[in-house]
């Protein structure tokens, strides 16, 4: 099954091109193609599908595709061993990028 999954931009490489960035998919990260969508920032979450990002999600949608995709093993099924490594990890690693809060700056507005 190929599945659109939603994920969250960790970095964006501008020099690339196309350009691409590393997105993670709760404890995943993988190399993906923002080209449709150039204006993205990191922290903002997109729905990706083989590889390229064609939508930005809101945050809380993006968090409860993803954990509802792991509750149903559909991450495992899509991301295969790199998500059960991932999840072993998962008890001394840090959370997934998408299951932390939004880094805010001083004046408590979510940094961009």
């Amino acid at each position: 099954m190929c599945l659109a999954v939603p994920g969250k931009v960790v970095s964006i490489d501008h020099r690339a091109d196309p350009l691409t960035g590393l997105v993670d998919f709760g404890g995943v990260s993988k190399q993906v193609c923002l080209e449709y969508l150039p204006d993205l920032r990191v922290g903002e979450y997109v729905i990706v599908h083989v590889g390229f990002a064609l939508q930005r999600l809101d945050e809380a949608s993006a968090r409860a595709s993803l954990e509802l995709f792991e509750q149903l093993g559909l991450l495992e099924e899509e991301f295969g061993d790199a998500w059960e490594q991932a999840a072993q990890q998962a008890g001394r690693a840090a959370p997934p990028a998408w299951a932390a809060p939004a880094a805010r700056d001083e004046s408590g507005s979510e940094a961009r």
